[in-house]
Order: structure tokens, then C-alpha cells, then sequence
């Protein structure tokens, strides 16, 4: 990915440090549409959302770029737990993930334009995260603080909410916000088809 323009449909600093800590340095164009997701099932939603994120940013993009839109949900028993609106409001989150498992659902799309003509993919990335049972004096502090206020599910785990996390099982990094790994994996497949696509 170190040899295109990647373009990051999405103003989170997170995801801009994740792809520069693997030697991407990426452009920062946010989608401005208005999400909306059809599906209430958090690995789709974040599919649907993550993909009208690149499509947007693509369709202005002239040359040959790659688009990354991403989109990262919370869940706990299915329900999704998005970005809290309120202090109150990242108590009822925190008190709702602490002492037990969530999962953290990232939706990726990756739209590969070269020489006028479009390629993509978009897949899904789930973690299973552990959370240790918190007091209610430990779950106040957090949620009256600025963290949890612009993070999914009220928490980062890069975070000073580490100190509360039992163990995670799959991608660290799609807890932060982007499962690096799994889109190298996915651009370089992306990237082999365009090109057999060419030599056709």
C-alpha cells in the first residue's frame, strides 16, 4: 500500500495513525453523505456504512487512488452501542460492557481506481474483547471523563480503559478502529485481480 495514493474516507485519527504506523501515509478526504444503514445486524451495518463511505469519497476522486471507507460498531447481545450523545449516556454503556464479553465489529471497503476503470471489496472484521467487572465508583470516573465521548461503545481501548480489559480475542487493531492486517491481506488480492483483469 506504500506504493499508491491511499485515500482515508474518514476523519479518525486512529485509523490515520494505524496506517501510518505500517508506512502509509494516507489523505484525509471524511465522506460528507449521511449515513444510513438498511440492515440492523452490527457485522452488516458496518459493511453498509463503511461502503457508502468509499463510494462517496470515490466518485470525487480523479487518477488512480485507493479509497479506504471504514466504519466500527460496538455490540453486546446484538444491540449496537454507537458514539454516546452524553456523560449519563456513557454510564449506561460502560455499566453495560463491563464484567463480561462484547464484540467490536469493523466494516472495511477498499475501492481500487486505476487508469478510469473501479475495483472493490468490502468485508467485515469481528474481536471478541473481555471486560474485568468495574465498581460503580471505577465506571463514574471513566464515563464523567473526555475519553469515551467520541468512541463507539464509550471506550478506546488504546485507551485509559486498558486498565479494565481482561483479554480480547482476534485483531487489536480492529478494536482501535482498523484491522491493518486484514486490509494488507485484502489490497493485495484487490490489486492481483486488477491486474488479471488488465492482462485479460
Amino acid at each position: 500500500m506504500k506504493d499508491i495514493r491511499v485515500i482515508l474516507a474518514s476523519g479518525s485519527p486512529r485509523r490515520k495513525q494505524l496506517l501510518e504506523q505500517i508506512g502509509v501515509r494516507p489523505e484525509i478526504r471524511p465522506s460528507r453523505i449521511e449515513e444510513q444503514a438498511v440492515s440492523r445486524l452490527p457485522e452488516e451495518v458496518v459493511m453498509e456504512l463503511s461502503c457508502q463511505k468509499a463510494e462517496d469519497v470515490a466518485a470525487e476522486i480523479t487518477g488512480d487512488a485507493l479509497v479506504l471507507g471504514a466504519d466500527t460498531v460496538v455490540a453486546v447481545d446484538g444491540d449496537i452501542l454507537g458514539k454516546p450523545k452524553s456523560h449519563e449516556d456513557a454510564m449506561d454503556m460502560v455499566r453495560r460492557i463491563q464484567g463480561r464479553s462484547h464484540q467490536v465489529y469493523t466494516g472495511v471497503t477498499l475501492i481500487y481506481k486505476k487508469q478510469g476503470k473501479s475495483r472493490g471489496i468490502t468485508f467485515a472484521e469481528k474481536t471478541e474483547v473481555f471486560v474485568y467487572p468495574m465498581t460503580e465508583e471505577e465506571m463514574k470516573r471513566y464515563a464523567d471523563s473526555a475519553e469515551p465521548m467520541d468512541k463507539a461503545g464509550a471506550y478506546g481501548i488504546q485507551g485509559a480503559f486498558a486498565a479494565y480489559i481482561e483479554g480480547i480475542h482476534g485483531d487489536y487493531t480492529n478494536v482501535v478502529g482498523l484491522p491493518v492486517g486484514r486490509v494488507c491481506q485484502e489490497w493485495k488480492q484487490l490489486k492481483e485481480e486488477m491486474e488479471d483483469q488488465d492482462s485479460d
